[in-house]
C-alpha cells in the first residue's frame, strides 16, 4: 500500500513539474475578462428579467 501510494504521489510530482504556469500578468488579465464577462451576463439578465416580469404583468393584468 505504501509503496503505491509513494509511486503515485512521485507521479503528480511528475505531472506538476509539466505545468506551464501562468504569469502574473496573464493571470490578471484573464481575471479582468472573467470579471467583465460576469458582469456584462448580471446586467443582461437583469434587464431580460425586468422586462419578462413588466411583460407577464400586463398580460395577467
Amino acid at each position: 500500500m505504501t509503496g503505491k501510494l509513494n509511486e503515485f504521489l512521485g507521479n503528480v510530482k511528475a505531472e506538476l513539474q509539466k505545468v506551464t504556469w501562468p504569469s502574473k500578468k496573464d493571470t490578471y488579465g484573464s481575471t479582468l475578462v472573467v470579471i467583465a464577462v460576469v458582469i456584462f451576463c448580471a446586467v443582461y439578465l437583469g434587464i431580460v428579467d425586468m422586462i419578462l416580469s413588466r411583460l407577464i404583468r400586463v398580460v395577467l393584468g
